[in-house]
């Protein structure tokens, strides 16, 4: 799939089947986190992957959206570590993007406050840690339409208009 369809057409995936990701396409997954840029090429992030449902039901009872980490076949934190959260961001995008274009769906989720310091714990991660997210994982339990025409894609998302988000200056 080339860059911009699987830009235009990634989707967030709540919902997933039971199959297990293979390893290879999990490496290749995280190979793409890997392989982001990062402020000054400090690359202060790790990744910490969570399978089985007993670890993944845990994880859920500390995050917004339990139903989407208890349903995945795995879920990747993506953590920070005296690093800028555009950093993470960056990291979470090429994550997801990745996993779309191997069929893998995924959305992120945050854990919230008052779990925030069992989910460091179950994660095994210091108090200085920065969860930035922890995306869910897995196979679309519902077909996801793989439309190859990016102008169709574009004319039917729910977004704004470029012209109400985009402004330019100069010559």
């Amino acid at each position: 799939m080339d860059a911009y369809l699987n830009i235009v057409s990634k989707r967030e995936v709540r919902s997933y089947t039971d199959q297990p990701i293979p390893d290879d396409v999990l490496e290749r997954i995280l190979q793409a986190g890997r392989a982001t840029g990062s402020s000054r090429n400090r690359q202060q992030w790790s990744m910490v992957v969570v399978r089985g449902r007993e670890m993944l039901g845990r994880l859920a009872e500390t995050v917004a959206a339990p139903e989407n980490v208890r349903e995945c076949q795995v879920a990747i934190a993506v953590v920070l570590e005296n690093q800028s959260p555009w950093d993470g961001g960056r990291l979470a995008q090429n994550l997801m993007l990745a996993a779309w274009s191997l069929g893998v769906g995924t959305c992120p989720n945050t854990p919230v406050p008052p779990q925030l310091d069992e989910c460091k714990r179950l994660l095994g991660l210091s108090d200085a840690a920065d969860i930035v997210t922890i995306l869910s994982c897995g196979y679309p339990a519902e077909p996801v339409p793989r439309a190859t025409d990016t102008d169709a894609i574009l004319s039917r998302i729910d977004r704004k208009p470029l012209s109400e988000i985009v402004r330019y200056v100069g010559g």
